[in-house]
């Protein structure tokens, strides 16, 4: 039976997906412990009664237990998964982003790179580590999924200090694929491509159908001004560079120096800019949050298993709020590859995924030991990543430019040493386009002071 932990099950929509994925493989189905951790007992409460109402959908009866005790989840597991948000909604994501507007820094996701990036990844890597520990005490061979962003200081930081094995995992490469493949018109099933670089600053170096290449089409959705309003900015890029990057067009505008400027507010129209997104969206999501878990906890309300597809009458005579409940607990298998590398360890069926994981000769133009996002294969033997080689060096360069903040933020991480925060703050490209050096430093002193205790001490 594998035994899979989920550190940070709070995150009630997230797990529930990843939970349906995993128990729609009838290998795993009947013969798997799921375990659900979270430091929140409310959210822990409600994650727990999602997980069961999944189950039921599917009907299967895997053993589901919930636990406020992270050791006690961990022992003897066989894949742990991370999706915690340390310092949450409040403070942690409002600080970073309202300090850097007392500066005139705007942010619209400040959860990868950036300022928010990077105070992000310093609250974050101490408690990755922390469970890496008790990991290496209570399960040694289990192997960690890592969803958490900054995926990439955090997967960094990870293969520097732990001995844990470790993949990053993110949706943006299957997902853009998808994407484009709609703005193009043909199906994403006829596609073959390979996809490397960093996390959320990957490339497309194929994108092809029966060997035919597949960027002129890209560059007739150009030609012919059918560009999506909310993708500007990555196709902008596109039209420099030559190649398709994969992370969403909110997020790409905050990890370089040219769409978002104070003096220059007509870029933000221009290229579609949505700032402080990510505030909105957490906003929203708190409030579905609450409404999800009352209606979810009354006892009065009844619950009908429906499988995704589902005729429509099996759906009649339903409450509102039971109608809710199935949209919730409704199961269609969802774009994360967690639940494919549980099934191809357990099962032995090879599959190729996307993860996150350190450059140990697999990218020769990128630095030596830097998390790097490329093809993976995934079986008995685990996860394997493949050698891409040497990448466009415009493109490396690029990449260079984020790996660089990341490098001394891991750094400042790992050493406690303030300066390094200070060196990640001025290298970042949206921060140092924005600021002077003084100004830099003391927006990290005030970010600093503000997250207090969610900090450890920097010297």
């Amino acid at each position: 039976m594998a035994k899979i932990v989920f550190l940070g099950a709070g995150s009630t929509v997230f797990a529930k997906n990843l939970m349906g994925d995993i128990l729609s493989y009838p290998e795993l189905a009947e013969d798997c412990h799921l375990v659900l951790h979270d430091i929140n007992p409310e959210r822990l409460r409600t994650s727990e009664v999602v997980a069961h109402k999944v189950a039921e959908a599917l009907g299967v009866t895997p053993r589901i237990d919930a636990t406020l005790a992270r050791r006690e989840a961990l022992v003897d597991a066989d894949y742990a998964i991370t999706m915690i948000q340390v310092g949450g909604y409040k403070p942690g994501t409002v600080v970073d982003f309202e300090i850097p507007k007392k500066y005139g820094l705007r942010q619209t996701i400040a959860d990868t790179l950036g300022i928010g990036g990077i105070m992000r990844g310093l609250r974050t890597i101490p408690v990755l580590l922390s469970m890496c520990q008790d990991m290496e005490a209570l399960c040694p061979d289990a192997t960690l999924l890592q969803y958490v962003n900054p995926m990439a200081m955090n997967c960094w930081a990870i293969d520097r200090a732990s001995s844990i094995k470790t993949v990053g995992l993110c949706h943006s490469v299957q997902g853009t694929a998808r994407q484009l493949a709609r703005d193009i018109r043909v199906p994403i099933e006829e596609i073959d491509y390979i996809c490397a670089g960093i996390n959320h600053m990957a490339f497309y170096l194929k994108f092809a159908r029966d060997g035919q290449d597949l960027y002129p089409e890209m560059r007739r959705v150009i030609e012919e001004e059918r560009i999506p309003d909310w993708n500007r900015t990555r196709y902008k890029l596109f039209e420099k560079f030559g190649y398709f990057v994969t992370e969403s067009s909110e997020h790409f505008a905050e990890y370089v120096p040219w769409f978002i400027k104070r003096d220059r507010p007509e870029l933000l129209e221009e290229f579609n800019v949505p700032l402080d997104e990510y505030i909105t969206r957490c906003e929203r999501q708190i409030a579905e949050w609450h409404g999800l878990r009352r209606i979810l906890e009354d006892k009065s309300l009844q619950f009908h298993a429906v499988r995704e597809g589902a005729p429509a009458v099996e759906q009649k005579e339903l409450t509102v709020e039971e109608m809710e409940i199935q949209r919730i607990t409704r199961v269609k298998r969802s774009l994360e590859y967690g639940s494919q590398i549980v099934y191809s360890m357990e099962t032995g069926k090879p599959q190729v995924i996307y993860g996150n994981v350190g450059n140990h000769g697999l990218i020769d133009n990128l630095p030596a030991g830097c998390c790097v996002e490329v093809p993976c294969l995934v079986d008995r033997n685990g996860v394997q990543p493949t050698k891409i080689g040497t990448l466009p060096p415009h493109l490396a360069a690029l990449m260079q430019t984020n790996i660089n903040v990341q490098s001394l933020t891991v750094e400042a991480a790992l050493t406690g040493k303030r300066e390094h925060i200070y060196h990640a703050a001025f290298l970042d490209p949206h921060t140092a386009a924005e600021l002077d050096l003084d100004q830099i430093v003391s927006l990290v002193d005030d970010l600093i002071e503000a997250h207090g205790d969610w900090l450890p001490s920097y010297q």
